[in-house]
């Protein structure tokens, strides 16, 4: 389970899509940058299980950001 999402943008202009994301799972921080198509480019080391990771990013991002 992903623990103390956060995210903001990337860009000043907030019209242009892009936002760094940050949470801990399993004890561990990571970070990366979630673009608009919903790739993620992971600024550390790549996290266990990612693809099941990066579904609960997306779900994340939904819920905040395209709501």
């Amino acid at each position: 389970m992903i623990q103390h999402f956060s995210y903001k943008p990337l860009y000043e202009n907030q019209q242009l899509p892009g936002w760094t994301v940050s949470f801990f799972y399993k004890q561990n921080r990571y970070e990366g940058i979630y673009e608009k198509d919903g790739a993620i480019k992971w600024n550390s080391e790549t996290p266990p299980n990612e693809e099941q990771i990066k579904k609960m990013v997306h779900e994340l991002m939904l819920f905040h950001v395209y709501d």
